[in-house]
């Protein structure tokens, strides 16, 4: 079986590999679930980072909401 390796950017600098113990695998009943709740936890950080200004939306062109 072939294992996967994962490297992330924190604060700039790169961390890792990270290579999974344990874990979720594609049909696990439970990865619709954690797909949501993650999913849900990044729409609450990025609403937060909107709210302080640290994050703006992308106009795609002239007069297009952000």
């Amino acid at each position: 079986m072939d294992s996967v390796n994962y490297a992330v950017l924190m604060n700039f600098d790169k961390v890792g590999p990270i290579t999974p113990g344990r874990g979720l695998r594609q049909g696990d009943p439970l990865s619709p679930y954690l797909f949501i709740l993650v999913a849900e936890g990044l729409t609450s950080l990025i609403h937060q980072a909107v709210g302080r200004g640290d994050i703006h939306g992308v106009r795609v062109c002239r007069g297009a909401p952000e």
